[in-house]
């Protein structure tokens, strides 16, 4: 149990808590609220021991384990499932005790009994399950089996937090602090992550923007507001219901007092000079200065947006015609073909790595295709929200130099005072119009981004991860605003009460193709658990079986020989594969290039009609062979990432 009682906790000039008791209990699951800058990291840090209370008093029970989140994954050559191993601080210690004796040179009785409580700690620990619980781990969070092995300096920023993320949960701890856990997910990942936490079985605190993932995972809600620490029974959703009807209390209460006050003043200020009512009216003077004031409710004044009608909406928007999307000619996705007609409404599901983000980037515009056809429509003006808020920032401008760029791009007869108005709407007063914007945060810059998009009054809405940066209120803002949307939206977010309330349909990116996802959000979301059980039962079956302990004496070197004819065995499997694999790889790479050439030949109004029928037969040609070694490219991928894995 976690103990707080009248905790005072400054930063800087700022009281983050003021007297503030809470109590957890060993088996809670709670999800920490309140508005962004109240303080919900530094509560975090003081129960890790980073920050201190400068009054009342933490109680923590002896000896607890607390895992977190490493802020930093260090730039290392480890693979990820050792990074992942990393996390157990006891299991490395029994390893290295079990490294230890079996190196020992020794072969007497102590040597024996050193190695026989080397092993059986090692056991203790987990030791000869752990590599199979790391990787399911992994595997849950979205890696694939592959990337298991793979140096931890090859991922990126985002994979990285996931490895981190991983480490965190591998780690035998009594509680659990994550800190918006969600950020660097898909919704495959953090349906996954939603069960993976409901069997875990310490003390789990939570802070998140994510309503539903609060909903599906806490049970317990702690609101952090003005210092003070509330605790709530329930999820997300039930603390959302008491405390509105709490503030209805407190606002009748308040009101009532009001009156009450009024009330006395007035018979004071018109009795005290007589005789005969001076002793009530003392009592009465008395009663106001003993009267405990209640404050009045305050609220803070959320993010209105407002999406400005579009100047026209046609019916046909934007077309794909069997595209080629993709990065340096390298294909994510293809054959692509899709139309987008007023009015549609679209969600866009699948796992990080499939293409989502390329797939918006080519319908922006962003990204020249590869391959095929991208047709716009009349009128068509396109609003694109970018993932990452650096694709559409200037770090060295200020909100206002975006502001005159953007309307000298847009032809747009504006002022600069329209713009300051505007620039108010979301939340840009004063001086942060004129400061750079690489210095604001996450949410800073996610609410000039989508000022930004607005402004232009497009009919097409392209939203990458919109709300990645933003607090709930400012996403349910956000909700509502698209629903009374007017133009065609396309979506992409890992947030599902902002799929659920503002799309009608889904497109489902994987395997290089986009295709209609025929189900429900909840439909999707069992086949992504369906597809990760699967990845995980696959991935055990390719393991040569489940580790046994150390032999002792001679069996060590005949496990040891074993182990090497083994490798070397799976090496010379994959030195025929890898060679055709690279062999496929560059023929292929010859005749795509190839293809476009005879592609960018055929769209020319010249040539004899006899070039132009043996460029068409010539194209014919390397059509089929690009499809046959895809295939073959295929399964030479799958044949090589099962022995790898082995």
């Amino acid at each position: 149990m976690i103990r707080l009682t009248d905790v005072v906790l400054r930063r800087g000039t700022q009281r983050v808590l003021d007297r503030a008791s809470l109590t957890l209990h060993a088996t809670d699951k709670v999800g920490l609220v309140g508005v962004n800058g109240a303080g919900k990291t530094s509560l975090f840090k003081l129960l890790l021991g980073e920050l201190h209370e400068d009054a009342g008093s933490v109680e923590r029970p002896a000896g607890w384990r607390v895992a977190t989140v490493a802020q930093d994954v260090p730039d290392t050559d480890a693979s990820a499932t050792e990074f992942v191993l990393q996390g157990d601080v006891a299991l490395q210690a029994a390893q290295r005790a079990l490294h230890a004796a079996l190196q020992s040179p020794a072969h007497d009785a102590v040597a024996a009994h050193a190695l026989a409580e080397a092993q059986h700690a090692f056991e203790l620990a987990g030791g000869y399950t752990a590599r199979a619980r790391a990787e399911a781990l992994l595997l849950g969070l979205g890696f694939s089996v592959a990337e298991l092995e793979q140096a931890v300096r090859q991922f990126s920023g985002g994979w990285r937090m996931r490895l981190a993320l991983a480490q965190a949960l591998f780690a035998p701890g009594d509680c659990l602090l994550l800190d918006e856990p969600t950020n660097h997910l898909d919704l495959d990942a953090l349906v996954w992550l939603e069960q993976w936490l409901s069997r875990y079985t310490g003390l789990l605190l939570v802070i998140s923007h994510d309503r539903e993932f609060l909903d599906a995972v806490c049970r317990i809600t702690v609101h952090l507001d003005g210092g003070k620490l509330t605790r709530y029974g329930g999820n997300y959703t039930a603390f959302e219901e008491q405390r509105a009807q709490q503030l209805l209390q407190q606002q009748a209460a308040f009101a009532r007092q009001q009156q009450d006050i009024a009330r006395l003043t007035r018979f004071v200020e018109r009795f005290r000079a007589k005789a005969t009512k001076a002793r009530q009216a003392q009592s009465r003077m008395k009663a106001l200065e003993r009267m405990q004031r209640l404050a009045p409710v305050v609220l803070s004044s959320p993010l209105r947006i407002e999406l400005l009608p579009p100047h026209s909406l046609p019916q046909q928007l934007l077309t794909l015609h069997d595209a080629s999307c993709g990065y340096a000619g390298q294909p994510v996705l293809q054959r692509v073909s899709r139309s987008i007609t007023g009015g549609l409404r679209i969600g866009i599901l699948g796992a990080n790595g499939q293409g989502k983000s390329t797939l918006v980037k080519t319908l922006a515009g962003v990204l020249p295709l590869l391959a095929g056809q991208r047709v716009e429509g009349s009128g068509l003006v396109i609003g694109y929200f970018a993932q990452q808020e650096v694709d559409v920032l200037r770090l060295d401008e200020s909100p206002l130099q975006h502001m005159q760029r953007l309307s000298r791009e847009a032809a747009a007869q504006s002022t600069e005072q329209d713009w300051r108005n505007w620039l108010g709407r979301y939340q840009f007063d004063g001086d942060m119009m004129l400061r750079p914007c690489g210095s604001f945060s996450g949410g800073e810059k996610a609410r000039l981004a989508l000022a930004l998009v607005i402004w232009r009054r497009p009919n097409l809405l392209l939203l990458d991860e919109p709300t990645n940066h933003l607090d709930l209120p400012t996403r349910e803002a956000l909700a509502l605003a698209l629903q009374d949307f007017a133009g065609t939206m396309l979506l992409v977010s890992h947030d599902r009460a902002l799929l659920r309330a503002t799309c009608d349909a889904f497109w489902l990116v994987a395997q290089g193709e986009v295709r209609d996802f025929d189900g429900s959000l909840d439909d999707y979301q069992q086949w992504a658990l369906s597809r990760t059980a699967q990845r995980q039962t696959a991935a055990q079956q390719a393991q040569p079986g489940t580790a046994a302990p150390p032999a002792a004496g001679s069996d060590r070197k005949q496990l040891r020989r074993q182990q090497a004819e083994q490798r070397q065995q799976r090496a010379q499997q994959l030195k025929p594969l890898k060679a055709e694999f690279a062999r496929v790889d560059a023929e292929l790479r010859q005749l795509e290039a190839e293809r476009t050439a005879l592609e960018t030949e055929l769209a020319r109004p010249h040539g004899s009609a006899a070039q132009r029928a043996e460029q068409g037969r010539r194209h014919h040609a390397v059509s089929a062979r690009i499809a046959a070694l895809e295939e073959r490219w295929l399964e030479l991928g799958e044949q090589i990432e099962a022995l790898e894995a082995a």
